[in-house]
């Protein structure tokens, strides 16, 4: 793994919000709780704030400046809806972004009705009932259920839940041996978290920018891009620097010649691919190298699948690239991710700002 800074940027304060920040629910289209959370820490490092319709919301400092760079992450989770309750009581669910159904028996839920959370479980039949089976069930959409106590529709319901409500796991931050970090939806909270600390570094190093630098944490991303879609037409950045999650490829059952070969640990994950902008995919690169900041690589064939190519096809394009965080067991509620790793993707997305001018050339040829 890759040696310490000898001084770390993530101070006792940094750590209170990031557990707050991790522990709090924020379903697709309902970010609502983490993205005050979110702004509330950002704003004394801003000197105006946006928040779009739906949820987007933007950090700015130097707003009155016409060239705009965006450093961005997103900040919605996935989770379920309630779709069903039958006359027993039993709650059934549809996926609210990437939900994986084979992790969800046994696991703790909150479901967000009309008289707050209500806890609940994903219930499943016992071993002894099914082992004498011909053929044994297996997880999926259709046969998983909420188990809130209920014994009726009508004792649901009295509860304040409906078909609607959404559904977010209890699972919390934790922390682990050897520096690495555990929680639910670090896919893409640590994002926010990150570029929330390069607006802090700015400030207390005193930074002044020669452009205006939007701090984008955007909604509905495990949906399709949505809120990075809709802010980047209003923005219209001149460049943008998106950070998200790529796969740790060290662990058991993960194929390496078609994820490739990231590990946590190793510092951040650099994107090549047609979404990414290759003047600005060296500038990140070469200030990665004169900072001596670890940096790993990765290809992708087409799309990036995050919000990347939301700003790069946005307008008449926007130069984007895309710096990731190794994650390990995305989209499950124990999501993995080594606390160097935060450190050094914050450096090198702190310092590539920095390297950023208005007369930085990033024309094609």
């Amino acid at each position: 793994m890759s040696k310490k800074s000898p001084k770390s940027i993530l101070d006792k304060a940094s750590f209170e919000f990031l557990e707050s920040y991790i522990n709090n629910a924020s379903p697709v289209g309902f970010e609502v709780t983490g993205q005050k959370l979110w702004l509330d820490y950002i704003e004394p490092y801003i000197d105006t704030r946006i928040i779009d319709p739906y949820g987007t919301a933007v950090g700015v400092i130097n707003p009155e400046h016409p060239f705009k760079v965006v450093i961005e992450a997103h900040a919605d989770e996935i989770g379920w809806f309630v779709n069903y309750i039958n006359d027993k009581g039993f709650i059934y669910v549809k996926r609210n972004g990437g939900s994986d159904h084979q992790i969800a028996p046994s696991l703790r839920v909150f479901i967000h009705g009309k008289k707050g959370p209500v806890k609940a479980v994903f219930g499943w039949p016992a071993i002894h009932t099914r082992k004498n089976a011909k053929k044994e069930s297996t997880p999926e959409l259709d046969n998983i259920w909420l188990d809130c106590g209920a014994t009726s529709k009508k004792e649901v319901e009295a509860m304040g839940i409906h078909v609607g409500c959404t559904v977010t796991y209890q699972d919390r931050f934790d922390r682990l041996a050897n520096g690495f970090l555990v929680g639910r939806a670090f896919d893409n909270r640590i994002g926010g978290f990150m570029i929330a600390q390069v607006a802090k570094l700015l400030k207390e190093n005193k930074k002044k920018l020669p452009f205006g630098l939007y701090i984008v944490n955007a909604v509905q991303e495990e949906i399709g891009l949505r809120g990075a879609e809709m802010i980047a037409r209003r923005l219209k950045p001149d460049v943008a620097i998106i950070t998200d999650v790529t796969h740790d490829t060290q662990t058991p059952m993960i194929n390496k010649n078609i994820q490739g070969d990231t590990a946590c640990g190793n510092g951040p994950a650099l994107t090549y691919g047609p979404a990414v902008q290759n003047k600005l995919r060296a500038l990140i690169e070469e200030t990665a190298r004169k900072n001596k900041i670890p940096l790993q690589l990765q290809a992708v064939s087409t799309s990036t699948g995050t919000d990347t190519d939301s700003f790069a096809y946005a307008n008449d394009g926007c130069p984007s690239a895309l710096i990731s965080i190794p994650l390990r067991y995305m989209h499950t509620t124990v999501e993995m991710l080594h606390e160097e790793d935060i450190e050094n993707t914050v450096q090198l997305i702190y310092k590539t700002v920095l390297a950023i001018t208005p007369e930085t050339n990033f024309n094609y040829l």
